[in-house]
C-alpha cells in the first residue's frame, strides 16, 4: 500500500504534466501544417514541420531512455522541457523571418520535448505495483484531456495575436514549458541503480524483440500511433481545404484529443477486466472505424465523429500495448526496451507523417481525393497489427511469457 501511496502522488504530478506540458502537441499539430503551408515553396511539404517533431522523437527516444536509465526520470523530463522551450523559440523566430529550414529547425528541437513526454506512461510505471500499473498508465494518460480543452483553446487566442501569423501561438509554447517544468520538482521515482559488474545484463535488444509478447506489443503501439498521425497530420488542411476555417479545424483537432484521453478513465479498469489482447483488438476494429467513416464523405460531422473514433481507437490501442509491453520485462531491462519500443514506435510515425503531407497534397486534384488517400493507406497496417495480435492469441499460454 505504501509502495503505491507513492505511485499515487506521482501519477498526480505526471497528470499535470500531461495537462500543462501535454498541451504544446495538440497547438503544434493544429496549426503546424497550415504554418507549413504558408511557408513552403511546394505544399506538397506543407506537414513537414510535424514530421520533423516526430522524427527529432525517433532519435532521441534511445538518449532519452539512456539519460533517464542513468540521472533518473527527472533529469529526461527536464531535458524533455529544454526541447521544447527552444523549438518553441526557433519556431517563433522562423515564423518572424519567413524561413521554412528555420522553422523545421525548432520543429525538430520540438521532438525533444516530444520524446520526453512518451516517458510519462512509462514513469507512471515505474513505482506502481502489478494491480495498480494498468490504471496508472491510464490516469497518466487521462491528463491529457486538459491540454486537449487548453491547447486548441490557446490556438484560437493566439494563432492571430501578433502581425506574424502562428508567432504568439509559439511563444505560449515557451511559457508552458517554462512553467511546466517546475512540476517535476516534486517527482518521487529513484534513479535505477547502477548494475554490479556481476549483475545480469538482461536480453539483448535482438532477444527483446523476439519474445512474442514485446514484438507484439511494438508493433500494436507503431500502428495505432502512425495511423493516428497519418490522419491527424492531414486534418487541419483537409477541413480548412473543404472549405471550413482554422476555428472549425481547431475544434475537430480538440475533439480528436479528447477523445484519445476521455477514455483512459476506464481503459485501465477494461485492461484489467478484458485483457490487454482483447483491448487492443477493440482499438483496431475502432481505428478501422475511423477510416470508414472519413471515406463516407467530408461534411463537417464526418471529420468530428472520424476524428473521435480515431482518437479512442489510439487510446485502446497504445494503453494496451504499451501496458503489455510494461509487463513483459525486467527492472535491468526497462532503459532498453523501452528506448528500443519507441525508437520503432517513433520510425514509424515519422514516416507516416511526411506521408501524410504527400498523400494529402499531392495525391489527388482537390481536397477530397487527399482525403480519401490518406485514410485509405490505413488498411495494409491494420492488417499487419491485427494479424500479429490474432497471432499472439492464438500461441498456447504456456509459451507466452509472463
Amino acid at each position: 500500500m505504501s509502495q503505491d501511496s507513492r505511485a499515487r502522488r506521482n501519477v498526480t504530478v505526471l497528470v499535470l504534466a500531461q495537462a500543462i506540458l501535454g498541451s504544446q502537441m495538440p497547438m503544434i499539430f493544429t496549426i503546424g501544417g497550415l504554418a507549413g503551408q504558408s511557408l513552403a515553396s511546394n505544399i506538397c511539404f506543407a506537414t513537414m514541420p510535424i514530421s520533423m517533431i516526430v522524427m527529432g522523437s525517433m532519435l532521441m527516444a534511445t538518449p532519452m531512455s539512456a539519460v533517464m536509465q542513468k540521472y533518473g526520470r527527472r533529469a529526461g523530463f527536464w531535458l524533455g522541457t529544454l526541447g521544447g522551450t527552444l523549438g518553441g523559440l526557433v519556431g517563433a523566430y522562423g515564423l518572424y523571418t519567413a524561413s521554412f529550414p528555420i522553422f523545421l529547425l525548432g520543429s525538430l528541437l520540438t521532438g525533444v520535448y516530444m520524446s520526453a513526454h512518451g516517458f510519462y506512461r512509462f514513469a507512471a510505471a515505474d513505482t506502481a505495483s502489478d494491480e495498480f500499473r494498468p490504471k496508472a498508465i491510464s490516469y497518466v494518460m487521462a491528463g491529457g484531456l486538459a491540454s486537449a480543452i487548453i491547447g486548441p483553446q490557446l490556438v484560437k487566442v493566439t494563432a492571430d495575436a501578433m502581425v506574424v501569423p502562428f508567432m504568439g501561438t509559439y511563444l505560449a509554447v515557451i511559457t508552458l514549458n517554462v512553467v511546466g517544468s517546475l512540476l517535476f520538482l516534486v517527482l518521487d521515482i529513484p534513479k535505477p541503480p547502477a548494475p554490479a559488474p556481476d549483475a545480469p545484463r538482461g536480453r539483448t535488444r535482438r532477444e527483446l524483440l523476439a519474445t512474442p509478447r514485446i514484438a507484439v506489443a511494438v508493433i500494436c503501439a507503431m500502428v495505432s500511433y502512425a495511423l493516428m498521425n497519418l490522419v491527424m497530420t492531414s486534418t487541419p488542411l483537409a477541413v480548412v481545404g473543404c472549405g471550413y476555417d482554422k476555428a472549425n479545424a481547431a475544434d475537430v483537432v480538440s475533439s480528436h484529443v479528447l477523445a484519445m484521453f476521455v477514455p483512459s478513465f476506464f481503459t485501465g479498469h477494461l485492461i484489467a477486466r478484458f485483457g490487454t489482447e482483447r483491448i487492443m483488438a477493440a482499438g483496431l476494429a475502432i481505428l478501422a472505424a475511423a477510416g470508414a467513416v472519413a471515406l463516407s464523405g467530408v461534411a463537417l460531422e464526418n471529420f468530428f465523429v472520424a476524428l473521435v473514433l480515431l482518437g479512442i481507437g489510439w487510446n485502446f490501442g497504445f494503453i494496451g500495448a504499451t501496458t503489455m509491453l510494461a509487463g513483459s520485462h525486467t527492472a535491468d531491462e526497462r532503459g532498453r526496451v523501452q528506448g528500443l519500443n519507441d525508437l520503432i514506435v517513433f520510425g514509424g510515425v515519422t514516416l507516416a507523417s511526411f506521408a501524410s503531407g504527400g498523400l494529402m497534397n499531392c495525391s489527388g486534384g482537390n481536397p477530397v481525393e487527399g482525403w480519401t488517400a490518406v485514410n485509405l493507406a490505413m488498411a495494409p497496417f491494420l492488417v499487419l497489427a491485427g494479424g500479429a495480435l490474432i497471432w499472439l492469441m492464438l500461441r498456447p499460454k504456456d509459451e507466452v511469457p509472463a
